[in-house]
């Protein structure tokens, strides 16, 4: 139950759509005119074109495997939207973009990135627990970084996707990275404990990922 209440929710986020079914691969959605209307005036005039290219990647998407919608979505952002931080962008040291919010501003930092890569695979139809938004060390500019990793199955070693870095590579390779922890909508993980399928203890770490989720359930542009 608790699964499903979660697929639901992250169907919400979409407003201004038409919804149909409550499985994520089975969903038809499509933005109505009132809300086109309203990107153009709150996001620009691209604005409509950047929502309606998102819904067409998630709504025309026929990839036979997992590795290809990967592709798809991370080329999709990558090639799309500027890297801003947090402070130029919205005022603020850490702010976490809904992705409804990324694409209007057509611009966000890396959580952003990772967030809205993450929502957009689980409307494509990859499994929840397959993805994980993860808080790395970026070693070469020693700073903290996020990025989203896939897992084709239970320990399996993971794939990165990173805004930093086009192409989609095994962790193994990106030894410029430390893992720290990380997260998606069933669960907190240390960096040695995903592996193991073993959750770590406080979900403090997490209130700006609750603090999302709950603008996110408010349906706003």
């Amino acid at each position: 139950m608790k699964k499903n209440k979660s697929i639901l929710l992250v169907l919400t986020v979409f407003a201004g759509l038409v919804i149909a079914a409550p499985v994520i691969t089975e969903t038809i959605f499509r933005f109505d005119k009132e809300f086109l209307k309203k990107a153009e005036e709150k996001c620009g005039k691209e604005g409509p074109a950047r929502f309606t290219a998102w819904e067409e990647l998630i709504h025309n998407d026929k990839s036979p495997s997992d590795r290809e919608k990967l592709s798809k979505v991370n080329h999709f952002y990558n090639s799309r939207i500027r890297f801003v931080n947090d402070i130029e962008l919205w005022g603020v040291q850490d702010y976490w973009a809904t992705p409804i919010e990324f694409l209007c501003k057509n611009a966000g930092d890396c959580e952003d990135f990772a967030i809205a890569k993450y929502f957009t695979l689980k409307a494509m139809g990859v499994a929840e627990e397959k993805l994980n938004i993860a808080y790395v060390k970026a070693i070469q500019y020693n700073i903290a970084h996020m990025v989203l990793t896939y897992y084709s199955e239970p320990g399996a070693e993971p794939l990165v996707l990173d805004n930093l870095i086009d192409s989609i590579d095994p962790a193994s390779k990106r030894t410029d990275l430390m893992p720290v922890f990380s997260f998606n909508g069933l669960g907190l993980w240390t960096a040695k404990e995903r592996g193991k399928g073993k959750m770590a203890g406080s979900a403090d770490r997490l209130k700006p990922w609750q603090g999302l989720m709950q603008k996110m359930s408010e349906n706003k542009l």
